[in-house]
């Protein structure tokens, strides 16, 4: 997946072939923010307009802009798992927490 980020926004880059554009729309908000250009030039410049638009209109609107990741969310795994999960804390001298993130940021380095 193509993304771009700004002011800790993160937006999925797409190309449509059939209007010939690049367009993206911002990801972990739940509102819609979309965005498109014909060069990459004019994406990023096209998302970075698109994010502070977002933030100056909530800002007017005397409303909180969503963040785009907490750094919280639920993963539900069988029990099994997660005994394994705890174990493998345990032994590393980690947290659940700290194991599971570490893991993760291993994961998407690994790609």
């Amino acid at each position: 997946m193509n993304t771009l980020n700004y002011k800790g926004y993160t937006a999925k880059i797409e190309f449509d072939p059939d209007d010939n554009i690049l367009f993206g729309n911002i990801i972990g908000i739940r509102d819609t923010v979309g965005f498109h250009g014909e060069s990459v030039t004019e994406l990023k410049e096209a998302f970075q307009e698109a994010v502070n638009f977002y933030l100056s209109s909530c800002k007017k609107a005397g409303r909180t802009p969503d963040k785009p990741f907490s750094g919280k969310f639920v993963v539900r795994v069988n029990s099994s798992l997660h005994g394994q999960i705890a174990e493998a804390a345990v032994n590393s001298g980690k947290s659940l927490n700290q194991w599971v993130s570490d893991s993760l940021e291993q994961a998407v380095h690994s790609h």
